[in-house]
């Protein structure tokens, strides 16, 4: 049985290793280290120009909770009609009321601005307060995925929920195990929970090549290493593809 790897990419080059890799789609963020938040125009367009991948993109306006005011979920309408305008092949949304429930209006208003594209609701679900209720509201929706990591702080440690919902959702919507995914534990997660389609960032640091170096500024986060940044890369996602798909 062939399965999905999807590879959660943040630039050209990650998603260019995920095509060649053999993944089938990536999710295109920003700003990983925060758990994404939509990426530029600039970055869509260009991730559009790769062929034979399909192109999710993340519609999440900044970090922290999911509880969006009105100006943000504007912001996330025009963002979803700028992904669509490039191409994209979906959209990865999720919205939460401060009582932990999924916000149907909110998330509606999203859904009906993709259209025709894919919908993925993401792991603003891992911080819902009641998961089996939440899968119904987001199937009723018409969402046709939920990535998560099962409620826990990694796919692994969250098979047995996950497991669940696959089982509750009865085919009624694709139920996408990630968080921790390697090529170690990708078959062990998919033994244990039955699911079709898997989501990891497979990166791993890449070096800059500036030779002048000015250590002594930050451009954020102190510390945050200047002279580094992630990338996924071709060799994890080949592995994890074939662990996959040899189960």
């Amino acid at each position: 049985m062939k399965r999905t790897l999807e590879v959660c990419a943040g630039s050209v080059e990650s998603v260019v290793a995920a095509r060649n890799g053999g993944a089938g789609r990536v999710e295109l963020c920003a700003a990983l280290e925060i758990g994404g938040t939509t990426p530029s125009a600039g970055l869509i367009a260009e991730a559009r120009q790769i062929e034979g991948i399909q192109l999710n993109v993340l519609i999440r306006p900044r970090g922290g909770d999911f509880l969006y005011n009105e100006a943000e979920i504007r912001c996330m309408i025009r963002d979803i009609e700028m992904a669509h305008q490039l191409g994209a092949d979906g959209v990865v949304i999720g919205a939460l009321t401060s009582q932990g429930n999924i916000d149907k209006d909110c998330c509606s208003r999203l859904i009906n601005a993709a259209g025709s594209m894919s919908v993925t609701f993401h792991r603003a679900f891992d911080m819902c307060c009641n998961p089996l209720n939440a899968l119904e509201d987001i199937i009723d929706m018409g969402c046709h995925r939920i990535l998560t990591s099962g409620q826990a702080p990694s796919a692994i440690k969250g098979s047995a929920l996950i497991k669940q919902l696959i089982d509750k959702a009865n085919n009624r919507i694709i139920i996408m195990p990630g968080c921790g995914v390697n090529a170690h534990n990708a078959t062990t997660i998919i033994k244990a929970t039955s699911a079709t389609e898997i989501h990891a960032s497979a990166r791993t640091v890449v070096s800059s090549l500036m030779q002048y170096r000015n250590e002594s500024v930050s451009m954020g986060n102190s510390d945050y290493d200047e002279y580094s940044h992630m990338e996924s890369d071709i060799d994890i996602i080949k592995q994890i593809v074939e662990a996959i798909n040899n189960i």
